[in-house]
């Protein structure tokens, strides 16, 4: 399972107020304790706007790439700010960019950079006609735009999928799409990573950590290989290694059995 650590994202209360503050300390401790946890990619998201936003993603990246060797995903709206994650990043691992959209503007702004960097990309399936809604609005956008990014030369495993969760306090029936979309696209496009923001399931309803994990499980037995989401949950990362050894995914469940004896299940 490939995670995106999430949480130096300056739209949360703590993050932002580091940013705000340059507090090195802060924002470099994040970094380190995601990839001790079990991150792949360590997120970095200034949140917020102008040239704010590219100083903030450089000192950003400088930081957290001073404490871990993992790979940074550069998540921003941005396209000055994601160049300027470009220009700061020293990591001999190949970033992500977080993220690029069907939509003419973003597409016209963003892919050449996905395509000359080589990065990892995820890409939302939304397009110029909004949100996805109704079933099969998902998969359609996304093969159309698995099918641009391909054609303009990036290749499938660097495409990450993201079928955009809604939270499900505002249609019952968003579960159920997601995972049919899920299962079409990996379908579609085997090479390709299907990711998502998997906290927005569960936006606007109680005990959202247990929808989260059973949300996460059921994601992962449709074909959901990647997550944005927080590492440093150790209920969600212990459901994480066991719903991956019972779908096959952990050898011998060495996997498993690792995390047992290091005492990461017992979350």
């Amino acid at each position: 399972m490939i995670i995106i650590g999430e949480l130096i994202n300056g739209t949360r209360k703590n993050p932002k107020q580091a940013i705000a503050d340059k507090d090195a300390g802060y924002i470099a401790d994040l970094a380190r304790r995601q990839d001790e946890a079990g991150a792949t990619f360590v997120d970095v998201n200034p949140g917020t706007t102008g040239d704010a936003e590219v100083s903030d993603m450089q000192w950003l990246v400088q930081t957290a790439q001073g404490v871990t060797e993992k790979p940074l995903s550069f998540d921003s709206p941005n396209v000055r700010a994601i160049e300027a994650a470009f220009e700061a990043y020293q990591g001999d691992a190949t970033p992500m960019v977080n993220s690029i959209t069907l939509e003419k503007e973003k597409m016209d702004s963003l892919l050449g950079l996905v395509v000359d960097t080589g990065a990892n990309v995820v890409a939302l399936a939304m397009s110029d006609g909004g949100m996805p809604c109704a079933a099969g609005d998902r998969e359609e956008t996304a093969k159309q735009l698995i099918d641009k990014l391909v054609e303009a030369g990036v290749k499938p495993e660097r495409i990450y999928l993201d079928p955009i969760i809604m939270p499900l306090s505002t249609d019952a029936n968003v579960g159920k799409y997601i995972f049919q979309a899920i299962a079409a696209v990996k379908a579609y496009c085997p090479q390709c990573h299907i990711t998502c923001g998997l906290s927005n399931i569960s936006y606007g309803l109680p005990s959202r950590k247990l929808i989260n994990r059973v949300f996460l499980s059921l994601c992962m037995m449709a074909g959901l290989d990647s997550a944005i989401m927080d590492p440093l949950d150790e209920q969600i990362m212990a459901q994480l290694v066991a719903a991956d050894a019972l779908l096959g995914n952990d050898e011998w469940c060495m996997n498993y059995i690792t995390a047992g004896r290091a005492g990461k299940l017992e979350g």
